[in-house]
């Protein structure tokens, strides 16, 4: 059987209620490609399972039966991917139509490039800042000091952010959101797709910097949109995501850094936590309101973590502290 130009794997934990409209996008809006579409779901509760066989019997789904979190359970669909190139989607995301087959043409124009982004729009059209710079202490500390502004005026005080772009130009960028980011089908498998030591977050950074590694830029496009409808600040900051972030953060710095990399991580995180602690706290004093009360008291349980925490101790041995909010 002849292989399909694309494999585009999508993960689902529960995720029935967009996951339609994400696959019906597909099917609809995709017209020239040969492709194939793989749901690898992490133990759904929600009939996820059931409603894709029935509904898009075309697709085929992987039963991962428990919650594998985002790299494992994205790697189990890629290990059923046979396409030339294969697409890490997001559940929540519509594709816009014609977008797939703009991406594959441009893949094609582009023979040297390992990865390739798009264009992400956040439900009411704008932009959603889905391309971005890889992170390093430099760029992380002019994050937390909220300084991200001076990036407009040299590349050398960028931050967490490509500066004054919207995603409206082609370039080369360091890594896409993995919402929604193609890669070829040949090295994705050579590189071993997702490092599993990431539950959540850094999964596609890290992969990213190994395309990078392995001698393959990673091409940005304008001419191919999707829309998330996730990805958007609402204010909230729920203290177990934060945590499982930072876990992630201090696994990369640590690969990519090594000890004193992950050591000097904590301090800018720290720095990070204090800045909006006392940024929230000011807020708190004119708009004494609950979520702004949640909100500072999530931060101030992360920035006890992150103060008790031995990085290295915990990428080494597993030691971490246990906070609650």
């Amino acid at each position: 059987m002849k292989a399909p130009q694309l494999s585009i794997v999508i993960i689902c934990w529960n995720d029935w209620k967009v996951l339609q409209n994400c696959l019906r996008s597909i099917f609809d809006g995709t017209h020239k490609t040969d492709f194939e579409v793989i749901v690898s779901d992490n133990g759904s509760t929600d009939g996820s399972v059931e409603l894709v066989k029935e509904k898009f019997p075309a697709v085929r789904v992987v039963e991962n039966r428990a919650n594998l979190g985002f790299a494992k359970g994205n790697n189990s669909g890629i290990r059923e991917a046979h396409g030339e190139y294969v697409l890490i989607l997001n559940p929540d995301t519509i594709c816009h139509d014609g977008s797939f087959d703009r991406w594959i043409e441009f893949a094609q124009q582009h023979p040297t490039a390992g990865a390739f982004g798009c264009r992400v729009l956040n439900p009411d059209g704008t932009y959603q800042e889905s391309a971005r710079p890889f992170p390093t202490l430099g760029r992380s500390l002019m994050t937390a000091l909220c300084l991200r502004p001076l990036g407009n005026l040299t590349a050398a005080l960028m931050s967490d952010r490509y500066e004054g772009w919207k995603g409206d130009t082609e370039r080369e960028i360091d890594w896409q959101s993995g919402c929604c980011v193609m890669f070829r089908g040949d090295l994705l498998r050579s590189l071993g797709g997702f490092d599993e030591q990431f539950f959540y977050h850094f999964e596609e950074v890290d992969l990213c910097h190994r395309v990078w590694k392995a001698g393959h830029p990673i091409r940005f496009t304008p001419e191919v949109t999707i829309t998330h409808l996730g990805g958007q600040s609402v204010g909230r900051f729920p203290l177990r995501f934060a945590i499982e972030t930072s876990r992630s953060r201090y696994k990369y710095f640590y690969k990519y850094f090594g000890e004193r990399g992950a050591r000097r991580a904590r301090q800018v995180m720290l720095t990070h936590l204090r800045v909006r602690q006392l940024g929230y706290s000011l807020l708190y004093l004119f708009r004494r309101r609950e979520s702004l009360k949640q909100r500072l008291e999530a931060l101030r349980a992360a920035a006890r973590w992150n103060t008790l925490l031995d990085p290295v101790a915990f990428i080494e041995r597993g030691a971490e502290p246990r906070v609650d909010a």
